[in-house]
């Protein structure tokens, strides 16, 4: 007897056993996916992780269904990443292949319904719901589940189909579908016969009365001259201005052939930059250091002010690290740093660059898998955000973090729950690679890490070019509102700078944390305020559709012309978005043009490229955002920066909400003023003696540091402890209470260590669901593994309780 040992993806613990014939057995290798059935008649990609001889003893071994791949698609050393996320962040193995491999590699069966073909049907005994089902599979053979819903516009249709497959009407079927076509390209020659003398005249012959094709002709023979290589139709209906009818009607007169290639979806078509990089003398010794701290630490933290030229000091190690032949990773937090980065990377590297984020098509992606699997030159150098660190790597030499105190690089839903930056270290470790972090403002536990020497530290001081760190002068809201001073949302001196920036054909940067209108509608008469129907959370009014949406479930309708409660028609709006800013910057300055930048308007593949190219290429002169724009962009023409409230990040219910509030706006005053002249930051704030508003003046990191590191001493957080996060969830809301309350009582009776909890969070209900949370704290001395196996088996005993079965509960290890 022959076994295969499979993870399904599936949120599953457990792997499987399935049995394979002998034949089976010696073709297969490990990290390569086969088809099984799982369930009554389910089938599923699975991958093969384990090849053995030991039959299961609780079940009967299945057999497989077939094999998918003709070698490993996943590598060892993926697998044992894998298996590493799932026991440190206590998820099931099923989620991370699930999460790690683009979803056209992950076939599902699709249940396909048709009809029977050999039976007598009376139509006259059919209800009408079933009359629609038959009505339909007359017109195609054959219907999937998802159609059947959209035919009858219900979700309930098992029912239906149950009794037409009871009165052997209609067969189920199971198929899989290959989803993934590479892409081809449509290319013309000329006809094998006009290729001699002769057959040119012929062909002018023919051509003497058709003028548009003629051209068309003529363009033809012009490009083949000069480019030597195959001619795109795109290129030649561009080139000759024509249409794709005049070239389809050439193809029919036989006198253009058509023909396909396939092509990879992501190529760079421009030219190499020649010219050499140049260190500064200050970026040099950095780049010295590191090298030296590379000896002797696996990890280094580079902290270099905003603008020290960081970038450039990696392409000079990633430099060093591809004359070895070694694959390296570059990971962002944020899609909008890539689409910048990639263009400054591929001027030095070419078509050594792959890309490998969310907003690429499942066929752009599996392109960029198989070519880092083959190590192929096209994908030495792999840029992404944090899923880019799932890829088979099999010769992986250096790790770049960059921005790594980002909270974008842990993952919230679904699981992995997992840390980029510090499953990349993992990662790292089993290459015996080498990491590099980079942050302007590292996360508290990064740069306690360097400086009590688990990691290497080298520090950049200086901007690059010895440009001026901007010049930042805070705003108090409270004495403007006081004196009249404020036009909307903007205070006189934040309008008079605007306006000399602009006046000296300068760009500048607004920063608001909120997308909308505005957070908040409120009747003036009664105090309603509406809000979602399924979370406990205001609706925020987006004015440019004339609606009010829920962020978080994403419930959205009309605005009301009154109150839902009282019926008055004087409702007013409290709170201020990027929509509201850019509304009241049209009115203050109607000549220059405005732009914003959040995940409203940046939703399509190439939302960001637009928006960050027309603010590069000068055509928007004030560009509106949240914090997508904090994050290490680089406009050369940026001189200053608003920040209209940096209250909002400070009174957070969050450990971390001064250390993000400090990192936020030093981050966001870090793209003024890039080049020569000095740059100008406005914070405006209700409290301008805050500590922490204070420290991103003077850009004091050590004064933030310290003071932090001796609040999370005091108050057992992290580096001093970690943190698990268990979340439940429950419509009913007295069984969440009471089963909330058991598992507490469980864990505080059973750890010896800092419990805390069941608490009903800010936000209390999500989707319909009520939410309690309970807090672990494990102290750095005690084992965390044993503490995981505790927690482990007292949520075994939890869910082993009735009652509490239908309680959902997720655990977030390393809360962030």
């Amino acid at each position: 007897m022959y076994f295969v040992e499979v993870i399904l993806p599936l949120s599953l613990a457990k792997t499987f056993t399935y049995s394979v014939t002998e034949a089976e057995f010696h073709y297969l290798k490990i990290g390569m996916r086969v088809a099984v059935p799982f369930g009554k008649s389910k089938i599923y990609t699975a991958l093969a992780i384990e090849l053995h001889q030991n039959k299961p003893v609780l079940y009967e071994a299945k057999e497989i269904h077939q094999i998918l791949d003709e070698k490993p698609i996943v590598t060892k050393i993926q697998i044992a990443h894998w298996q590493w996320i799932a026991s440190y962040y206590m998820c099931a193995i099923g989620d991370v292949y699930r999460g790690a491999m683009p979803s056209a590699l992950l076939l599902e069966s699709e249940t396909l319904i048709s009809q029977k073909t050999d039976s007598f049907i009376d139509t006259s005994l059919l209800s009408d719901d079933e009359f629609l089902i038959y009505e339909a599979l007359q017109q195609q053979s054959s219907l999937k589940v998802q159609d059947i819903i959209a035919i009858l516009n219900k979700k309930n249709i098992f029912p239906v189909i149950q009794k037409l497959i009871d009165k052997n009407i209609l067969v189920l079927q199971e198929e899989i579908q290959e989803s993934y076509k590479p892409k081809l390209v449509r290319y013309v020659r000329l006809h094998p016969k006009y290729d001699s003398n002769q057959g040119l005249n012929d062909l002018l012959e023919i051509l003497r009365n058709a003028s548009k094709q003629k051209e068309v002709v003529m363009r033809y023979f012009q490009l083949s001259a000069s480019e030597k290589k195959a001619i795109s139709v795109k290129k030649l209906v561009e080139q000759s201005k024509s249409s794709p009818a005049i070239i389809k009607a050439l193809i029919e007169k036989e006198i253009l052939e058509e023909y396909f290639l396939q092509q990879d979806r992501v190529t760079f078509n421009g030219q190499v930059s020649k010219k050499q990089l140049q260190l500064s003398e200050e970026q040099n010794n950095a780049f010295v250091a590191i090298k030296e701290r590379f000896l002797h630490k696996e990890v280094c933290l580079l902290h270099g002010v905003t603008s020290s030229g960081k970038t450039e000091i990696y392409i000079k190690l990633i430099e060093e690290y591809l004359k070895t032949d070694k694959q390296i990773l570059y990971l962002l937090p944020e899609i909008a740093l890539t689409t910048q980065l990639v263009g400054r990377l591929q001027n030095y590297f070419g078509n050594k660059v792959a890309i490998f984020h969310s907003k690429y098509n499942n066929n752009e992606r599996i392109e960029v898998w198989t070519q880092v699997l083959n190590n192929s030159d096209k994908a030495q150098i792999v840029i992404g955000a944090r899923s880019a660190l799932f890829l088979p790597f099999n010769n992986l030499g250096f790790i770049i973090v960059d921005e790594e105190h980002e909270q974008t690089f842990k993952q919230v839903d679904p699981a992995p729950r997992y840390h980029a930056r510090d499953a990349a270290i993992v990662l790292a470790h089993s290459f015996k690679a080498k990491v590099l972090l980079g942050s302007a403002t590292p996360s508290i536990e990064t740069y306690y890490n360097a400086t009590s020497g688990k990691f290497g530290l080298v520090a950049l001081s200086k901007r690059y070019g010895n440009v001026l760190m901007p010049n930042i002068e805070l705003v108090d809201l409270k004495d403007k509102y006081f004196r009249k001073r404020m036009t909307g949302h903007f205070s006189d001196v934040l309008i008079v700078e605007i306006t000399t920036a602009l006046s000296l054909g300068e760009q500048v940067i607004l920063f608001q944390n909120r997308r909308g209108y505005s957070p908040i509608i409120e009747c003036i008469t009664c105090g309603h305020v509406p809000h979602c129907q399924q979370c406990d959370v205001s609706l925020t009014y987006h004015k440019h559709k004339n609606q009010l949406r829920c962020h978080y479930c994403g419930y959205s309708m009309a605005k009301p012309t009154h109150c839902q409660a009282c019926s008055s028609v004087e409702l007013t709006t409290k709170g201020f978005g990027t929509e509201q800013i850019e509304q009241e910057l049209l009115s203050l300055f109607p000549n220059s043009k405005t732009g914003r930048m959040d995940q409203d308007t940046t939703r399509g593949k190439y939302g960001f490229e637009k928006i960050i190219d027309s603010f590069k290429n000068r055509e928007i002169d004030i560009l509106v955002g949240t914090q997508m724009l904090a994050k290490g962009l680089d406009f050369d023409n940026v001189s200053l920066v608003g920040v209209m409230n940096a209250d909002n990040m400070l009174y957070h219910p969050d450990f971390r909400a001064f250390e993000r509030t400090y990192q936020m706006l030093t981050q966001v005053a870090g793209r003024a003023g890039r080049s020569e002249k000095q740059g100008k930051v406005i914070i405006q704030t209700y409290n301008p003696e805050h500590n922490t508003i204070q420290q991103v003046t003077f850009n004091n990191y050590e004064a933030m540091f310290t003071e932090q590191l001796y609040d999370r001493k005091i108050y057992k957080y992290p580096p001093y402890f970690r943190i698990i996060k268990v979340t439940l969830k429950q419509r009913d809301f007295e069984r969440l209470k009471a089963g909330s309350i058991w598992l507490y009582q469980v864990m505080s009776q059973n750890l010896e260590m800092p419990v805390l909890g069941p608490e009903e969070p800010v936000i209390s209900r999500i989707r319909n669901e009520y939410i309690r949370t309970i807090v672990i704290k494990i102290p750095m001395n005690v084992s965390l593994v044993n503490t995981k196996i505790a927690i482990q088996k007292m949520l075994n005993s939890f869910e082993a309780v009735s009652q509490y079965r239908a309680i959902k509960v997720t655990i977030n290890v390393d809360f962030y």
